[in-house]
């Protein structure tokens, strides 16, 4: 190793002890999702193939020179920024995408854009360290479900299927998200990505690889959930979702990548032994360069701008009233809350809860429910995973979106159909009030929580929900009538009005 190689080598691992230190808390929520989410387990894996990948290239690598390089902070600046905005808005997942590109503009500043060219795959790579791709559960669910249904009509197994519940022969199922195929799908894109790099040469042939390890799996997926319900009919449910959970997780996953390395094995046109890349193409002397030591610092003040800029802003809160009650609507009086289909929203940071059951003088009866939150940060958030309608491991179960439910001021409120075991079913219709926006879209809630959290503005956020018992949401509409705009609602519960 050269002095330069050590020289640069220190500064980095350095940046990237006091990096990582700083945002600790962040590393901490990716190593916790890693081992315990079976959807992103697989990222466990992905430190040690940069590592692996990063030292098939060692021989070449010591032919370059390291060298400091200024515009490296960009990438710094940008992973910071998209930090920032992930922090104020409470989203995980720009956090976390945000610290793993400060560490690659690390590593683009202190060793130089020669260096960086080399590596690029391993630090391209290292983007699936970040879990994402959860948003691909609704529609995985569906293509699972359309799978599965003419394959039981096939072997003459009765079924029909209600969103994702499907009642065939003797029991119920229910193509939950973990049965999506989600968590198998992403791992596949990241096995797919570096199968892609690694024995391919065309850009057209690893287009069509990395195709083939997203649709093979999604088939595979349904024709699995197919034989699970199958099984189940000719055996029992317990004996067959035993063995399915065994196959799925230790059999199946590398049945799979076996048969799609299959598929592509005759198209492979990369050697094994061929290089990474042509260190004679990279001997140019990069303009721009900078000290080693003046690279280190600016990148380290460069990081250190944003957890500042976040805990100047971290004492932003709206002042609430001391106590709140649910409001008097006109044509409806407060009955006691059901005991034969309990439910009830789960917002365990807010500030103030709520919930109530109304009825009017036909009899029909509304759930209301209103969660209030001074302001927003980590573990305190309007929305986040198993809050909301349905909490983790809830007894009640999404069965299927409805039309939005829009109240007098053109507020759409997202409409949901659950159900639980017995079986009874509700409507759940949902509002969410962040800034000066009323809305049920929880994108435009996060970017209304940032812009609230860095620009200033109200920084109270309110969910609301209206529940009815079955399936007729005509007695929400009544309800949404009397009460007035949702908005208005919101802010009072507040104290805003």
């Amino acid at each position: 190793m050269t002095t330069a190689w050590r020289r640069h080598g220190i500064a980095l691992a350095v940046a990237f002890v006091l990096i990582l230190l700083a945002f600790h808390s962040d590393v901490r929520d990716l190593v916790q999702i890693w081992w315990n989410s079976t959807t992103f387990g697989h990222c466990l894996f992905i430190g040690p193939v940069v590592a692996w990948l990063i030292w098939q290239r060692r021989a070449d690598l010591a032919q370059l020179t390291p060298t400091g390089w200024w515009p490296g902070l960009a990438l710094v600046a940008i992973g910071g920024f998209g930090w920032l905005l992930g922090d104020a808005g409470s989203v995980g997942f720009a956090r976390q995408l945000g610290l793993v590109m400060m560490l690659q503009g690390a590593v683009v500043t202190i060793l130089g854009p020669n260096i960086a060219r080399g590596l690029l795959f391993p630090l391209c790579y290292a983007v699936f360290l970040v879990p994402f791709g959860e948003g691909l559960e609704p529609p995985l669910q569906t293509i699972t479900v359309a799978i599965v249904m003419p394959l039981l009509h096939l072997v003459g197994v009765p079924a029909v299927v209600d969103g994702v519940l499907i009642h065939a022969g003797r029991y119920y199922f229910e193509v939950a998200e973990a049965c999506s195929g989600t968590k198998f799908v992403i791992a596949m894109v990241a096995f797919g990505v570096l199968v892609a790099n690694l024995c391919f040469l065309s850009w057209k042939r690893r287009a069509v690889f990395l195709l083939v390890s997203v649709v093979v799996p999604v088939i595979a997926n349904g024709f699995r959930a197919f034989g699970t319900i199958w099984a189940a009919n000719l055996t029992s449910i317990e004996a067959a979702t035993g063995f399915d959970h065994i196959v799925y997780g230790w059999v199946f996953f590398a049945l799979v990548m076996a048969a799609v390395l299959a598929i592509g094995w005759r198209w492979f046109d990369r050697a094994p032994d061929d290089p990474a890349f042509d260190p004679a193409r990279l001997q140019a002397v990069p303009r721009h360069r900078t000290d080693l030591l003046v690279a280190t610092a600016l990148v380290l003040a460069t990081v250190a701008i944003f957890p500042s800029w976040s805990a100047a802003i971290a004492g932003r809160a709206q002042p609430l009233p001391a106590h709140i009650d649910l409001p008097d609507i006109a044509g409806w009086h407060r009955v006691p809350v059901s005991t034969r289909a309990p439910w009830m929203p789960y917002h365990p940071g807010a500030d103030h809860y709520l919930f109530g059951r109304y009825a009017d003088g036909s009899g029909a009866t509304v759930d209301m429910s209103v969660a209030v939150f001074g302001n927003q940060h980590e573990g305190k958030e309007l929305i986040a995973f198993g809050t909301g309608v349905l909490r983790q491991e809830d007894r009640w179960v999404r069965v299927a979106d409805l039309r939005d439910i829009v109240d007098r001021a053109g507020a759409r409120g997202s409409a949901m159909r659950i159900t639980a075991p017995g079986p009874v079913e509700r409507i759940v219709a949902t509002w969410y009030r962040v800034g000066d926006t009323t809305t049920q879209d929880e994108t435009l809630v996060k970017i209304e929580t940032m812009k609230a959290r860095l620009l200033g503005g109200p920084q109270r956020a309110v969910a609301i929900h209206l529940s009815v018992e079955g399936a007729d949401p005509r007695p929400i509409a009544r309800f949404l009538a009397a009460l007035g705009p949702i908005g208005a609602v919101a802010d009072r519960a507040a104290g805003m009005r």
